[in-house]
């Protein structure tokens, strides 16, 4: 049995190495013959709440999906109002039993952010899952109302705000958690602590990107830590390589090259839900791919220090806090 374990593990690894096989749907469904049947258990989010942002299409409207059929009622954060009708109508289209509501979020206009926080306060006694799903992947250099380029107020800063915002409703539930949706892209990037908004180098959609998500991983350690006193999980997960819209919109090429490898949005969102649903609860602080913990890091050139990614959190913690706005 245990040669059998050890074998399963190492081909797991070589797998995630060698990252085609292992981001494709070949990788996801060799490791799923040696997952539980039965976990999450059916019905194991019947009473819990969650919140998944950019959940109108792809990945986060699968998450949504999948956690209406555990039993939780879901709330899908969507900028767009119309096309987050349109995603719960789908879902009960599948799932008529299906408990999804919408509620708007912008998540890159902390004013948007505020307001969502302040509608799940006045519709929620708690909240037990946070996913940071939302996602951009813009051509060009774009600047949000405050000034901020986009990837980073839609993938670190307002997820940051919006957690800080929630933070009273997630304490409230007796095994809360919060789950960043990253991307296998981040590995190829440094933290980019120096120039966050993207300022000073030539910029590259493709790269903003990934340099985001990188950043999520990173903070994801020092998150887990600031909200272990109110026992608030997080953890940040990537999908390995998906047929999405967002894919399919934001790289052609690739979608086109990899169509045949790609994994369909359930499985992308797999790992969400299990980290959402699985008990005990997984590990918090760490950085998951198919159910697995993995490293942060597989190029050493990738590499911070501590200090870097305090100064990262430091910066992030001041642009969603400005100075005139800072809490007391």
């Amino acid at each position: 049995m245990r040669i059998a374990s050890d074998a399963i593990s190492f081909l797991d690894t070589v797998l995630d190495r060698t990252i085609a096989p292992g981001y494709s749907r070949v990788g996801f469904r060799m490791r799923k013959r040696h997952w539980p049947d039965n976990d999450p258990r059916p019905e194991s989010m019947r009473g819990r709440t969650a919140l998944v942002t950019g959940a109108n299409s792809g990945i986060g409207k699968a998450t949504a999906a999948a956690l209406a059929g555990l039993g939780a009622t879901v709330l899908l954060g969507v900028r767009d109002l119309e096309r987050g009708a349109q995603a719960c109508r789908d879902i009960q289209a599948t799932d008529p039993d299906a408990d999804v509501s919408v509620v708007r979020c912008d998540i890159a206009d902390p004013v948007s952010v505020t307001e969502c926080a302040a509608t799940l306060a006045h519709r929620l006694s708690r909240l037990d899952v946070l996913i940071h799903n939302a996602g951009v992947l813009p051509d060009t250099r774009q600047e949000t109302a405050e000034g901020h380029e986009l990837t980073l107020a839609t993938h670190v800063l307002g997820p940051l705000l919006l957690t800080e915002l929630v933070a009273p409703l997630l304490g409230a539930a007796t095994d809360p958690r919060v789950i960043f949706v990253a991307s296998g892209g981040m590995y190829t990037q440094r933290l980019a602590v120096d120039d966050p908004e993207y300022r000073e180098s030539p910029y590259q959609g493709v790269t903003a990107y990934a340099r985001t998500k990188r950043m999520q991983v990173a903070l994801t350690p020092l998150l887990a830590a600031h909200y272990a006193p109110r026992g608030i999980s997080v953890s940040s997960m990537h999908p390995g390589w998906a047929d999405t819209p967002g894919v399919a919109t934001s790289l052609p090429g690739f979608h086109r090259l990899t169509k045949p490898l790609l994994r369909d949005a359930a499985e992308g969102a797999d790992t969400v839900v299990w980290l959402a649903a699985t008990e005990p609860t997984p590990a918090s602080g760490h950085f998951w791919h198919d159910r697995r913990s993995r490293p942060e890091h597989y190029l050493r050139r990738t590499r911070y220090s501590d200090e870097q990614a305090q100064r990262l959190w430091r910066y992030c913690r001041d642009a969603i806090h400005p100075a005139s706005d800072q809490p007391s």
